[in-house]
């Protein structure tokens, strides 16, 4: 057996075929939500056995407990607390808190130059 690193072909058709189940899962999650939660899964083999990372888009888009779909309002619930977004999966109970304090901070500093911008114009 090969020892080493996957060849760039073959990384790249299982990045395709990891985005192809997701749009295939977020398609058809309101008619046939075994059949979404099963690409999903699926999706995280591929991603296990060719060591990918799910790309950030979908990185959200599935409950890490349960391994299903996630689609706001339809079976997640989404709040915003104490600096951070929760995303409770319906199916399990699940919680998933995801910091938003960055934001924050960069919204501060944005407030705060432009306060010492115009006291620079008015003097």
């Amino acid at each position: 057996m090969r020892r080493g690193r996957k060849q760039k072909w073959v990384i790249k058709i299982a990045e395709e075929r990891i985005e192809i189940l997701f749009q295939n899962a977020e398609k058809e999650l309101s008619s046939h939500p075994e059949r979404s939660h099963r690409y999903v899964q699926m999706a995280q083999n591929i991603a296990q056995k060719y060591n990918l990372k799910i790309k950030g888009t979908w990185r959200g888009r599935f409950c890490k407990n349960c391994q299903h779909f996630i689609r706001p309002g339809l079976n997640s619930q989404i709040r915003l607390f104490n600096s951070s977004i929760n995303i409770k999966c319906l199916d399990c109970g699940e919680v998933r808190r995801i910091p938003y304090i960055n934001e924050q901070k960069e919204r501060r500093r944005r407030k705060i130059e432009s306060y010492t911008f115009k006291e620079g114009i008015n003097e």
